[in-house]
């Protein structure tokens, strides 16, 4: 099962190496890692997609916790949040099939933000499941190449009840 984790730490330096030196020396594979700082500089965010049973995962923030500079631990799958993913594609549509790009483009409420004669390099943001789609669809159409940020995913607050 694919699993969002959450991880506050301190921002020093290595502790993104030791992070990622505990998955790869457990066997464990990292789909997609995100690292940003806080509104406190001296503390980062990080949010790591990976994928296990329930007894994986487990071990997971186990180990994670264990580590110093580690304030925080979070499976977000546990719990109501909302995830976001930013994909760059560039594109190279023949002349029939330029129309067909931008209306796509506009559906996946994408934005066209680079552009040459031959090419349109077009930024999509949304849940995994959008920019698969989104990918499937332009992928007939030449895929020249792609890049993604990787998931980024918070919390939703709990609605207070009066």
């Amino acid at each position: 099962m694919r699993h969002t984790i959450s991880v506050l730490v301190e921002n020093k330096f290595g502790v993104l190496s030791r992070v990622s030196g505990l998955f790869s020396g457990r066997g464990y594979n990292i789909e997609s890692l995100s690292v940003a700082v806080t509104t406190d500089p001296q503390i980062s965010i990080m949010t790591i997609v990976t994928t296990g049973d329930d007894w994986i995962i487990e071990q997971i923030i186990k180990q994670l916790h264990k580590l110093i500079d580690v304030i925080k631990v979070t499976d977000l799958t546990e719990m109501d949040h909302v995830e976001r993913e930013m994909v760059l594609i560039k594109i190279s549509p023949r002349q029939e099939s330029k129309a067909e790009a931008l209306r796509l483009a506009e559906i996946f409420r994408g934005r066209i933000i680079d552009s040459s004669p031959n090419t349109y390099t077009i930024e999509i943001t949304g849940d995994v499941k959008k920019i698969e789609a989104f990918l499937e669809l332009v992928k007939p159409m030449g895929i020249k190449e792609f890049i993604r940020t990787g998931t980024v995913a918070i919390a939703r607050e709990a609605s207070k009840k009066k």
